[in-house]
């Protein structure tokens, strides 16, 4: 039995215990990949990082990231919460004012924002039209008609992702999905076009659904890759401006274009510090 410092981080966090909270086991290069994926499922989490000795010139840590399933080469909110519990064991960057994460989508730029932590957004992997049946298949799974989608795209950078943009911030929020699918990963999002009360600050509402094992449909609380991926989209097609907040459940995500980025960000919040046993 092997001892590793571990924390579990709360990402995007809009207040205490309302973001997606995310497992970090610390030097773990010792731990086989069977382990990784084993402590994964056992943490009932939707994702837990495994933090190792860098690889490559120029990284601060390497991260490994997985979720129930699988391995993950980037998913968002395991960026910033692995590197919160990096800086929060000690972790010094090399360049003074910005981590940089190693994993499996290459080297990711991580800052320091007035609202927390903010990660530069990877390329993604995949973006072009989605196919007209596979456009209509998510449709029949999330209970939306082609009236309520005002456009559509492919933009996996990782996990998959298969963008909606739909006609409003209420009819992303009304979505209830039916049914099953074994191959599910789509991103809503839908605009704000009034005002009101709580929401005056809130410019995108978003929404992530995903088949579990069984094909069952499951919501992640608030979705880093997502958010970067429809930023990139939707900046990009001049559907929102270049700097907006998103609502996802009870989360909140900071968007943010420069000149040479964009900045994905939010509150994170180390909840739980500790060891585990191997």
């Amino acid at each position: 039995m092997t001892v590793h410092p571990f924390r579990q981080v709360d990402v995007f966090t809009n207040g205490p215990f309302t973001g997606n909270p995310l497992a970090v086991v610390h030097d773990a290069d010792d731990v086989s990949t069977d382990e990784m994926q084993t402590i994964t499922r056992w943490t009932n989490l939707s994702e837990a990082a495994f933090l190792m000795q860098p690889t490559v010139p120029g990284a601060d840590y390497l991260v490994r990231i997985f979720e129930p399933k699988t391995e993950l080469p980037f998913a968002g909110h395991p960026t910033l919460g692995a590197c919160a519990a990096w800086l929060d064991a000690g972790g010094v960057p090399r360049e003074p004012g910005v981590v940089v994460q190693e994993c499996g989508a290459g080297l990711v730029e991580i800052k320091r924002t007035a609202e927390g932590l903010a990660f530069a957004a990877p390329p993604t992997l995949r973006h072009e039209p989605i196919d007209d049946d596979e456009l209509q298949r998510a449709l029949d799974t999330l209970g939306l008609d082609a009236d309520d989608v005002v456009a559509s795209h492919w933009i996996d950078n990782g996990p998959g992702w298969m963008g909606l943009l739909l006609t409003d911030a209420e009819r992303v929020r009304s979505i209830a999905p039916v049914g099953r699918h074994q191959q599910f990963v789509v991103g809503v999002a839908g605009r704000y076009f009034n005002s009101a009360g709580d929401l005056s600050d809130i410019d995108l509402e978003v929404r992530a659904f995903f088949n579990d094992s069984d094909g069952s449909i499951r919501e992640d609380p608030v979705t880093g890759s997502l958010n970067a991926s429809l930023a990139q989209w939707l900046i990009g097609a001049g559907r929102i401006g270049p700097r907006y907040t998103a609502r996802q459940t009870t989360g909140v995500v900071t968007v943010e274009r420069d000149a040479a980025d964009i900045w994905v960000g939010g509150a994170v919040d180390v909840r739980i510090s500790g060891s585990i046993d191997l």
